[in-house]
Formats: C-alpha cells, sequence, structure tokens
C-alpha cells in the first residue's frame, strides 16, 4: 500500500476514536465510530486475497449493523425523552439496545460469531489493531452508558463471554482464531465489573493491550499461524520463544505475571459486591483459557518440529522489522505485577 494512503488512513483511524471519546452527543460518537469502521477497511483488504475481502465483507456488515442500532437507539431516546446526550441515556428500549450494539462492536458473546472468522481473514499487523486499537471508541462509550444499564444484563454479558471465549479455543490450531477466543473472554472480565468498579475495567482494558500485542508481535516475529509452525519457534529463536510462552501464561492469568492482577481484584471485587457465584464461574471459565494457552506452550518449547510438515519452514528469522516494540511490551506483560497499588491508585483518582 502506498505509504501516503496508509498514513492518510491511519490518522482518520485515530481521528475516528479520539472524536468519539470527545463527544458528548450520540450523533457525534456514532460519526467517530463510523469513520474508524470506514478507516480499517481499506487496511484489512489490501492484501487482495479472497479470504481478506471475505473478512473485510463480514467486518463491514457487522459493524454497519451496530452503528445503525447505535442510531436507531439514540434516536428512540430523543424521540421518547428528548435527549441526545450520551449521559442521558435513560429509557429501557434504548438502553438495551445500545448495549447489544455496543456488544457487536466489541464482539462479546453471544454476538461474537464474526471476531474469530475476521481476524482469521487479515494478517497479524491488521488483527492486533482490530483486537486493541478498534476497542477503544466502543469501550469508551459502554463505559458512559453503564451507570443505567440493568446489572443482570452485563453479568450475563461478561459470564458469556469469558466461558464462550474458554470453549471456543480449546479445538483451534489456528493461532489467529485462538487470540480471538482469548480477546472475547477478556473483553468478558472487562464487562463483568463494568458497573461495579469502572477503574478496574480501564486497567484490565490497559494490560490486555499490552499483552495481546506482545502476543501478535511476538508471533509476527515468528512468522507463526498455526499450532504447527510454533514447534519451530525453539530452534529458530530460544529467548523469544521462552518469552512468548511467558506472555501466553500471563495472557492466561498466572502470577507472577502481570495478567494475574486483573483477574485477582476483579474476582476480588464481585466477592465483596456479594456476587461469589459469578467469581466463581468467572474463574473456573479462566481455567478453559488457560488449558489452550498452555497448549501452544507446550507446542513452543516442548515439541520436537516434525519432518513431515508440509509449511515451509523460516529457519532464519526476517530481522527487517523494528523489534523495539515487542521489547517493550513483553516487559510490561511480564513484570507489573508489583506494580498493582500504585496502578489502582492512579485509576482511581
Amino acid at each position: 500500500m502506498n505509504p501516503y494512503v496508509l498514513t492518510i488512513l491511519l490518522s482518520s483511524l485515530g481521528l475516528g476514536t479520539v472524536l468519539t471519546f470527545a463527544s458528548s452527543h450520540w450523533l457525534l460518537a456514532w460519526m467517530g465510530l463510523e469513520i474508524n469502521t470506514l478507516a480499517i477497511i481499506p487496511i484489512m483488504a489490501r492484501q487482495h486475497h479472497p479470504r481478506a475481502i471475505e473478512a473485510t465483507t463480514k467486518y463491514f456488515l457487522t459493524q454497519a449493523t451496530a452503528a445503525a442500532m447505535i442510531l436507531f437507539a439514540s434516536t428512540t431516546n430523543a424521540w421518547l425523552v428528548g435527549e441526545w446526550e450520551i449521559h442521558q441515556l435513560s429509557h429501557p428500549l434504548a438502553t438495551t439496545t445500545v448495549m447489544l450494539a455496543l456488544a457487536l462492536k466489541l464482539g462479546l458473546a453471544p454476538v461474537h460469531f464474526w471476531l474469530p472468522e475476521v481476524l482469521q481473514g487479515i494478517e497479524l499487523t491488521t488483527g492486533l489493531i482490530l483486537s486493541t486499537w478498534q476497542k477503544l471508541a466502543p469501550f469508551a462509550l459502554m463505559i458512559q452508558v453503564a451507570p443505567t444499564i440493568n446489572s443482570s444484563l452485563l453479568i450475563t454479558l461478561g459470564l458469556l463471554s469469558t466461558l464462550v471465549g474458554g470453549w471456543g479455543g480449546l479445538n483451534q490450531t489456528q493461532l489467529r482464531k485462538i487470540l480471538a477466543y482469548s480477546s472475547i473472554a477478556h473483553l468478558g472480565w472487562m464487562v463483568l465489573i463494568l458497573q461495579f468498579a469502572p477503574s478496574l475495567t480501564l486497567l484490565s482494558l490497559l494490560l490486555y493491550i499490552i499483552m495481546t500485542s506482545s502476543a501478535f508481535l511476538a508471533l509476527k516475529t515468528n512468522n507463526s499461524l498455526t499450532i504447527n509452525t510454533l514447534a519451530t519457534s525453539w530452534t529458530k529463536a530460544p529467548t523469544l520463544a521462552a518469552l512468548t510462552t511467558l506472555v501466553l501464561l500471563s495472557l492466561g492469568g498466572l502470577p507472577p505475571l502481570s495478567g494475574f492482577m486483573p483477574k485477582w481484584l476483579i474476582l476480588q471485587e464481585l466477592t465483596k459486591q456479594g456476587l461469589p457465584l459469578s467469581a466463581t464461574l468467572a474463574a473456573m471459565a479462566a481455567l478453559l483459557s488457560l488449558y489452550f494457552y498452555l497448549r501452544l506452550c507446550y507446542a513452543m518449547t516442548l515439541t520436537i518440529y516434525p519432518n513431515t510438515l508440509t509449511a515451509t519452514a523460516p529457519w532464519r528469522l526476517d530481522f527487517t522489522h523494528l523489534t523495539l516494540p515487542l521489547s517493550i511490551v513483553t516487559i510490561l506483560a511480564l513484570g507489573l505485577l508489583p506494580l498493582t497499588p500504585a496502578m489502582t491508585a492512579v485509576l482511581t483518582l
């Protein structure tokens, strides 16, 4: 893709998100979401591969449906209540419709079906943008409307997403689909605590973005797309393979890695709010996710590369791409747990 065109598209991507962040009016927020969607579509389709075009079409249709639902809900609220402000969303029909539309935009269960298919059809760098940056604008709106939404709906969406994210990733061999189900499970944890402690949701989102960025960049550096090709990682770059294993365990939420922090704090808060059953279900769903992370770790570090594999084996790493971002996010994904008190204090200010 032409560098100038790519710069314009990435700038539009940033503009759309910032516009949604800064807006207090539903129409302006909707406009930001639409700019965001339209900017990423050419980036997704730049491979000119049938799978990429199919993924782009699916993404466009789901995002357009969600945007139409948001517009319908905000218009309904303005008609019934007379308010266009985001904070003044009060009618039950409007709040429920907006929540489902934002769930569709984020890929929360039960409206998650598009996310694994779309991620599977695009390259890892675009998948990284889709899994991190594209979640910010809908989450900003969700945090603003959360106080007016029925807490039972949020808890149901959260628990369903953690369970679906765990179950869905168990039988996958494609790494991008596994990361998509991982994303669904992490988003479920964030939605679960959204109404009780929004600061914890922000903390979880921040750590999710750091850990997911590290996982995507490590897989891109390794040039791995399936579990089978992960088996070559140890031979090519032992240090990177060891660090990637730790990052995957961090995504699974094992102490003493950074990923343990949000799960620990969320379970603690749910128990304080008198929801021990929800906390137990979420913790058990996390075990499902942990299983497929351990499966990846096993494939990466404890298996020998089979000679019968039909895939091409890239034995030498291509170091033409930048490894500094990978180094920074990997360090953050592994070592932030001791800073838990400081981070919680900053987010509660």
